[in-house]
């Protein structure tokens, strides 16, 4: 059964082919994740008796949360995308969710939440880094 991101994804009057809506759908979905669990954890370490030491987790968390929620709202957007911007906003996604994963791992030992959160970002960097090789791919036919 097709998910709801596949459903708009192949709905839309623009042709893709099949391996790229498959591809498609698994960044803008890991990118949704991302933001989520960045979002979670983010309140989950304000929840924490030691919030003075996670305030870089914080501050990452939410940067990275913005950065892939915009990411998935424009790569669902399919009419004349542009693979330059696309490029640039995807290039910026892998240097937050190294970041972010990065921040996380420092706590993941002891919080949970750090724990998966640096994993969503790990899915979604190398989401994002699947469809920049795919954007390459295609500048270079």
């Amino acid at each position: 059964m097709p998910t709801q991101t596949e459903e708009f994804l192949r709905s839309h009057p623009r042709d893709i082919a099949a391996d790229d809506v498959d591809l498609l759908k698994t960044a803008v979905e890991r990118l949704a994740a991302c933001a989520q669990s960045c979002t979670a954890c983010a309140d989950a370490c304000l929840g924490e008796p030691d919030v003075a030491e996670l305030v870089a987790c914080v501050r990452l968390n939410l940067d990275c949360a913005e950065v892939c929620s915009a990411a998935e709202r424009v790569l669902t957007r399919r009419t004349e995308p542009d693979a330059e911007l696309h490029r640039g906003l995807l290039e910026s996604v892998v240097l937050y969710t190294q970041a972010c994963a990065r921040e996380c791992d420092r706590h993941g030992e002891h919080h949970e939440h750090c724990r998966l959160c640096a994993d969503r970002c790990r899915l979604a960097e190398d989401a994002s880094r699947q469809i920049l090789l795919q954007i390459q791919e295609q500048q270079r036919q």
